[in-house]
């Protein structure tokens, strides 16, 4: 069994404030792009995983691993596994690489045993993987409240190029919350809604007003994420934005041709990525 899971973009994100559990209650829109990692699985006595990047675990650290063992434990069922997983999302980049590929097993692994699983089960065991693990779950894209988990979803086709650049550079994302928290977030009262709320789509996002909110802590400790921005909008795009805590940055384009020029001038030093315009990915 072969299965794609993409990466995410963050359509604006905010930071509300901290929770009583030590998470951060957030405002976003989860979108996914045209790039994603490719999980191969097999029926297996035993779990067993596999990734073409060694520098990532293979073991019981790994989501995919993590999100079998609690598939077994929900069901009862002590089937094994063996996973391929071809990388292609870059790691520590805000873009949820690993929480798609976990999310893509919980979705293929009832299949592959032959066992049924609720909706409802699914979600809750996503989000022990992780917060924004629950999105990928489902198709479409997503206004995202609380933890990332509380999910209204819609087709949203963005009619602009998108090219994705990442640079050699890992965000810990709990060091960006633990920066942002020293003195960049309001008190909840003053925030307001990011984006058109539950009921969105591409005509309703002003998509030129765009934030993130990690941006005020991340960009002055990695500079090189301000200067992708910055030259993003040097080759036409109408907006320019860091995802997730970073360090991947996208630019909205009208034309081809100024997409194209702009993914090129990152060529040989960031990984580069271009998603179509009202791109639909075939889950």
């Amino acid at each position: 069994m072969k299965i794609q899971a993409y990466a995410k973009i963050n359509l604006g994100l905010r930071v509300i404030g901290k929770r009583s559990d030590g998470f951060h209650n957030i405002e976003t829109i989860f979108h996914r792009v045209n790039l994603f990692d490719e999980l191969t699985l097999l029926p297996s006595p035993v779990i067993s995983l596999s990734l073409t990047r060694d520098d990532l675990p293979s073991d019981y650290r790994n989501l995919c691993w993590k999100a079998v063992e609690l598939l077994q434990k929900e069901t009862r069922t002590y089937n094994g596994v063996s996973i391929h997983i071809v990388k292609s999302i870059p790691v520590g980049a805000g873009l949820g690489g690993g929480s798609s590929d976990a999310a893509a097993v919980l979705c293929a692994l009832p299949k592959l045993w032959n066992i049924s699983i609720s909706r409802s089960r699914l979600e809750s065991l996503a989000l022990q993987l992780g917060s924004d693990v629950p999105f990928f779950l489902h198709d479409g894209s997503a206004y995202a409240t609380g933890r990332g988990e509380v999910l209204h979803y819609q087709t949203l086709k963005i009619p602009y190029w998108i090219v994705l650049v990442t640079p050699n550079i890992s965000i810990n994302t709990s060091w960006a919350y633990r920066e942002l928290s020293k003195e960049h977030v309001p008190p909840k009262q003053q925030r307001r809604s990011s984006q058109a709320g539950q009921n969105f789509e591409s005509a309703g996002i002003e998509f030129s007003s765009l934030s993130n909110d990690f941006e005020k802590a991340v960009i002055p400790a990695y500079p090189r994420i301000g200067e992708i921005k910055t030259t993003l909008h040097e080759h036409g795009a109408l907006a320019a934005l860091m995802s997730g805590s970073g360090s991947s940055v996208f630019g909205l384009f009208e034309r081809e041709t100024e997409a194209r020029h702009a993914a090129a001038a990152f060529k040989g030093e960031s990984h580069v990525s271009i998603t179509e315009p009202n791109f639909i990915p075939a889950l």
